[in-house]
């Protein structure tokens, strides 16, 4: 296991490298301004047209204008921005919520620009299941063409399909499945496999109907959840009115600087505040990955660049409020750097092999701890890239060895030199989604318990169900409609696989969530810069007639 996720982080190296990172940022920064600062018209016809001012019933597609905002968001407000956020503080500091919130911003003119490609080159052979994303976009401009130039598109647009097939497991399945089923074992002991295969059955039930069923279900429930969460969410906001100055001053300035270690948050860099900013918010909105335009495809309009304008909302209702009001919850309650649960005596490190040590912290103290829980302690070594210093996280679960009596067992530490504890230390291990539940549980007893296992299973479930008709599309592309089937079945089995426990900590459920969305990006980004001249003129074509009052409602 320790090779396959060596591999998979050198991928994600990258895939994440800076060179992309600026890339996805310079792509949003030239969009927005091609387009004129589109974030405005988002802001007020986006609104009109899901609304149903613009709705026809004759109009080509299967759903409606809000029918597939609801189906879009629900793929990207989910966990993403409960776990996702907790995710970005905890390694990146809070500095990772300003990146998260520019990428909100110019995703809104990325967002824009892919959906209203894919609306202009949807296949609408059949009305009621329209095909359409980037895959289609490189298929619709290739025809004709010499047969290198053919060759190649078909290449593009296959491979983006895989990279949309990985993101649909990863990202858009396994967390899912991962973070409920972490976070309802942890508060009510119920075993993962049981979560997964609840969530299976579920998900199964809603993707076998379809877009049609997959779009009426979003939008009945992403409204519920997101005013449920942002009431929970005012609520703690209101009780720790007075910190909400603070942290906002906090999340720019660490944003541009070093943040030193502060009890369980052990430092980190701009530099990374910076990555695991934009990795999340990526991962959160999926602006420039290409996923969404495959949902939006499906809506019933005969203006594409209407849809594409929806579209532009979605980043700003995702990250802008969605992920600031997670991030600010998490703040201003103090859960992301919160103390030690206890401090033993002493911390005892034994050299296992040359470079390998083990931990062991036998204290009475350890009995207050509960059997099952998640724990870490911070221990002095080599220098850590990620932190800017020399602190790095060990971590380990409450057990009961054979007398009954609770202990903690450690994974081993691998270090050249012999590490030395920083404050003998233990602290619980809140990863995703536990860490926000943590932070309501701070100000109001059993309320993270209750709403933030609701509202992950709504999330995660709304989540699932849109991703699995984006990778549907993607089978179909690839090898037609014969495949669904089978894929359907697949991905609801990797519902339960992903509950197994073979994920244990943030630092991996990050790598692997990561390897999809970075996959898509790769593969999306080419095909925005080759063909998104053809959004742009047909935006600003669409905007001039709007403005002359060429569309009633």
């Amino acid at each position: 296991m320790n090779n396959f996720n060596a591999w998979v982080e050198a991928i994600n190296a990258v895939l994440w490298s800076n060179p992309v990172l600026y890339t996805l940022l310079f792509t949003g920064v030239v969009f927005t301004f091609w387009s004129g600062f589109s974030q405005y018209y988002a802001l007020t016809h986006g609104f009109k047209a899901i609304r149903g001012d613009y709705d026809k019933a004759d109009d080509p597609g299967a759903i409606t204008h809000f029918q597939a905002l609801s189906a879009a968001l629900s793929a990207t407000v989910g966990l993403g921005n409960i776990g996702g956020v907790a995710l970005a503080i905890s390694l990146g500091g809070p500095g990772a919520v300003f990146w998260m919130w520019v990428v909100g911003f110019l995703g809104m003119g990325i967002k824009l620009t892919e959906v209203s490609l894919a609306m202009l080159h949807r296949d609408t052979s059949d009305p009621e299941n329209p095909n359409g994303g980037p895959m289609w976009v490189v298929d619709k401009n290739i025809q004709g063409k010499s047969k290198p130039i053919f060759f190649f598109g078909k290449l593009i647009g296959g491979v983006f399909c895989v990279a949309l097939i990985c993101s649909a497991i990863t990202a858009g399945n396994l967390f899912q499945s991962w973070n409920v089923a972490e976070l309802t074992e942890s508060y009510f002991n119920v075993p993962g496999y049981v979560t997964g295969l609840i969530l299976a059955t579920l998900v199964g039930a809603v993707i076998i109907g379809g877009i049609k069923r997959i779009g009426a279900v979003a939008s009945k429930l992403v409204p519920f959840m997101l005013i449920l969460y942002i009431i929970a969410c005012f609520v703690v906001l209101g009780v720790n009115f007075d910190q909400i100055p603070a942290m906002l001053t906090l999340i720019v300035t660490s944003a541009f600087s070093s943040l030193e270690s502060s009890n369980a948050f052990i430092g980190g860099t701009a530099g990374y505040a910076f990555m695991y900013g934009m990795q999340r918010a990526l991962f959160s909105n999926e602006a420039g990955q290409g996923s969404s335009p495959v949902a939006h495809s499906a809506a019933k309009t005969d203006e594409p660049i209407r849809e594409g304008v929806v579209a532009g909302l979605e980043p700003f209702i995702d990250t802008i409020v969605v992920c600031t009001m997670s991030a600010l919850v998490i703040l201003v309650t103090g859960i992301w750097n919160r103390p030690a649960e206890l401090t033993v005596e002493q911390m005892e490190f034994t050299q296992v092999t040359e470079n390998t040590w083990a931990v062991n912290t036998n204290d009475p103290k350890i009995s207050s701890l509960d059997k099952g829980q998640s724990v870490f302690m911070i221990y002095q070594g080599e220098f850590n890239k990620e932190t800017g210093n020399n602190l790095k996280k060990a971590f380990g679960s409450v057990t009961v060895n054979n007398t009954n009596e609770i202990m903690v067992t450690w994974s081993e530490i691998t270090a050249n030199e012999k590490p030395m504890a920083t404050d003998n230390g233990i602290y619980l291990d809140y990863v995703g989604a536990t860490l926000t539940a943590a932070a309501f549980d701070k100000v109001i007893p059993g309320l993270g318990k209750w709403l933030v296992t609701l509202a992950s299973w709504l999330f995660a479930i709304s989540t699932m169900i849109s991703w699995s008709y984006y990778g549907e599309k993607g089978i179909v592309y690839l090898i037609g409609q014969k495949g669904v089937i089978f894929y359907k079945i697949v991905f609801c089995i990797l519902a339960v696989i992903g509950t197994l426990g073979w994920i244990k900590t943030d630092a991996e459920l990050n790598m692997f969530t990561n390897l999809g969305t970075g996959l898509c990006l790769i593969a999306n980004l080419p095909i925005i810069w080759m063909f998104g001249h053809q959004a742009m003129k047909s935006y600003k074509d669409y905007i001039k007639r709007l403005n002359a009052g060429d569309f009633t409602q």
